[in-house]
């Protein structure tokens, strides 16, 4: 009960929720029943997402902008700095949405031109499926960063995404489970005999950047009340 209270405090949890369940209802009302065993369709296609977004969206170099800098610290950068901080677990609503919308739009069209389906097929892949998936996402993502009792799968999940936090930033961009399938076909894995021999990355928590770095100084400044970040905390994260 603890995990899902932390997770419905978000804003994103909460709105891509309320679509899976609008989603749903329009299906088993509108949609005819063999359109269901399209939902499952809606799982790989958000692993994709997941690792796509994690790697070349999140993982941006670092703009000289601070207006850009800040989204990027708010959808990510942030989440490295302070991995500890619940209320930067979890995608932002205003990047959650979007994703959404275009992906629901990509898989409409495309099912236009074969399908007179193709609405309950989209829903029945995207914000059923798809939702499902992300929610699953958030689930183990936030499970990963707590210290409570895991399961088999929730403690495998754990040790891969401490690779990526604590070890290797530029590897495991997945998080759901079956999602490694992802990383190992894009060459971004760690392989086991590797892990035993290499060397932690300089300024992990920091994606590479110098912790004084003064677009994390001041991201830190501007965020440190909606995040409830401490003045020792932003201290600490500064030392070099």
């Amino acid at each position: 009960m603890e995990r899902l209270r932390i997770m419905y405090r978000h804003w994103s949890v909460r709105g891509m929720s309320a679509v899976l369940v609008l989603a749903a209802l329009w299906l088993a009302v509108n949609g005819p029943l063999w359109a269901w065993s399209f939902v499952v369709f809606g799982i790989p296609a958000q692993m994709l997402n997941e690792y796509s977004l994690h790697r070349y969206i999140f993982h941006l170099n670092p703009p000289r902008q601070q207006w850009a800098f800040n989204l990027l610290y708010q959808a990510h950068y942030g989440h490295h700095d302070f991995p500890t901080n619940q209320r930067l677990f979890f995608v932002p609503v205003w990047v959650a949405v979007p994703v959404l919308c275009s992906s629901f739009a990509v898989v409409w069209g495309v099912l236009a031109l074969v399908t007179p389906y193709a609405l309950p097929l989209a829903v029945a892949i995207v914000p059923v499926g798809g939702i499902a998936t992300f929610l699953g996402y958030e689930w183990f993502h936030m499970t990963a960063h707590l210290t409570v009792p895991k399961t088999r799968v929730e403690r495998h999940v754990t040790t891969l995404h401490n690779q990526h936090h604590f070890r290797d930033f530029s590897r495991w961009f997945h998080v759901s489970p079956g999602g490694e399938v992802i990383d190992r076909i894009m060459g971004t894995a760690i392989d086991v005999d590797a892990l035993k021999s290499q060397q932690r990355i300089e300024f992990i928590r920091t994606l590479g950047m110098r912790p004084d770095d003064a677009r994390l100084v001041t991201a830190r400044a501007h965020f440190a009340g909606r995040y409830g970040l401490s003045a020792d905390e932003i201290t600490r994260a500064a030392a070099v």
